[in-house]
């Protein structure tokens, strides 16, 4: 038992990291990173959480909600800025933690992550087609109510253009990265100009009388906590999915130019952008309706402007959102795909999804992510995805701002020295760890109950499988 625990615990060398990582091509620069994590930060999020948070939870101070998030993420991300900077590989959070915790530990935080990924990739999938299906129904197109609902609900049996979204990027990536990375960076180009346009427009329908009162007093309803700083809090819990992008520029650092510089760069500069854009955006929706108008609307933003007598804005910018939307989609499945690949590298999972192709990419995984995100945001409700995807990415954040204590001795040593370290160490990272477990705990009940459901199906994995055919061990036997 003792020799059980010693193997599960042992830290990996980081060297072996840096060797397996080494086939990756290095091709990403800080603006295709920015364009990465604003592209998948700024997405399907920014044109629809912000009416639903405000409909359900905050009223018109969704602002305040998305300004706490903002700050909990500023903090984690200047721990992901020294973790990449230091340790730039392939699988983000699961290859550090795995340094500087150990294997099961690593495991968990990847599996953490895995969630994210597997079911980010659905919510922007289900995003997409709620938007585009409301940019071409004053043309009178419309599916069947079996094609276009998610199964169960409200006769829906399959959301088929999510499906086709997910199979469509899946095709864009699996050509590899620089066809992706320049295509990110012109759709994120487009998406940036539909925001602010959009905020342009807003602001000239503004009524003030909308933000009064600005925090509505406490209720409890169906939904939960409403108004009063519960609901502030509640909305934050949810809201936090919103700036989970950054984790995805970090997945992919083994492929970074000069990632001792890039990676804080593309983390902490896309962060910035992102929360100017959402905390507009979501001042300017309530100022134009009240917020109770939103409610159950999962494309506010197009809604909106077309209420307000802004058709033609509307389409434009709804447009320019739906294919903008493909930058997320892009930036999730690859970050995906790498977090399954080095599961693969290492034997945690199958060896085979750690194999590259000869272009030296890591398409086996991207299919197997593929096909399971199809399942997911064709099938599953966009609201019942928003909180799952918070709840994994949560738990991982927890481990990574912890982690700062294990990587902080090690630097200059076995761990090269970063060009970017976590300011006011020790007090900032045990600040951010609490911060982290406070949004987690404002999460709905079933989305921590479905987290913990997945969280035993990932331990039992890891008992069954990993520790028997990690090659962490398989190595050391060899010795």
């Amino acid at each position: 038992m003792n020799e059980f625990f010693r193997k599960i615990l042992k830290r990996e060398d980081p060297s072996v990291y840096q060797v397996k990582d080494a086939h990756l091509n290095r091709t990403l620069r800080v603006k295709d990173f920015l364009a990465l994590g604003v592209g998948t930060i700024v997405s399907t999020s920014i044109f629809t959480l912000p009416g639903v948070v405000a409909a359900q939870h905050t009223g018109p101070a969704v602002a305040l909600s998305f300004l706490l998030a903002a700050v909990v993420a500023a903090l984690v991300s200047f721990a992901y800025a020294e973790m990449s900077s230091a340790m730039p590989f392939a699988g983000s959070a699961y290859s550090w933690i795995n340094v500087v915790f150990g294997e099961v530990f690593g495991w968990v935080a990847g599996w953490a992550l895995l969630a994210e990924y597997f079911i980010a990739v659905a919510f922007v999938a289900s995003g997409f087609s709620a938007n585009l299906r409301g940019l071409v129904s004053p043309l009178g197109v419309e599916l069947p109510k079996a094609l276009s609902n998610t199964l169960g609900t409200d006769g829906g049996v399959i959301d088929i253009v999510a499906a086709v979204v997910i199979l469509l990027t899946a095709c864009l990536l699996a050509y590899g990265m620089s066809a992706a990375a320049r295509i990110e960076n012109i759709l994120v180009v487009i998406k940036v100009f539909a925001v602010l346009l959009f905020i342009v427009v807003g602001l000239t329908v503004i009524d003030l009388s909308n933000y009064v009162p600005f925090i509505p007093e406490h209720k409890v309803t169906e939904t939960g906590d409403f108004g009063g700083w519960q609901g502030i809090y509640a909305g934050v819990s949810m809201i936090f999915l919103a700036y989970i992008g950054f984790d995805s520029i970090a997945a992919n650092s083994a492929e970074a130019i000069n990632p001792q510089k890039t990676m804080p760069r593309g983390i902490l500069g896309s962060l910035a952008i992102a929360v100017i854009l959402f905390v507009a955006v979501s001042l300017v929706l309530v100022g134009m309706f009240t917020y109770s108008a939103y409610a159950d609307n999962s494309e506010p933003v197009g809604w909106a402007l077309r209420q307000s007598g802004f058709g033609i804005v509307a389409a434009i910018v709804q447009a320019i959102s739906v294919i903008g939307m493909f930058t997320a989609l892009i930036g999730m499945m690859l970050a995906g795909s790498r977090l399954l690949y080095s599961f693969g590298r290492d034997g945690l999972l199958p060896s085979w999804l750690g194999k590259l192709n000869s272009k030296g990419l890591p398409n086996r995984a991207l299919i197997i992510l593929t096909i399971i995100a199809v399942i997911i945001g064709s099938m599953f409700p966009f609201a019942f995805l928003a909180q799952l995807i918070s709840a994994g990415t949560l738990v991982a954040f927890m481990f990574v701002s912890i982690g700062i204590f294990g990587l902080r001795p090690r630097e200059g040593k076995d761990i090269p020295m970063p060009a970017f370290k976590m300011p006011f160490y020790p007090v900032m990272p045990i600040i951010t760890f609490i911060s982290v477990v406070l949004v987690f705990w404002g999460l709905s009940v079933e989305a921590k109950l479905y987290t913990l459901i997945w969280f035993i199906i990932g331990l039992l994995l890891y008992i069954c499988y990993g520790v028997r055919h990690s090659k962490k061990r398989n190595n050391e036997k060899s010795l």
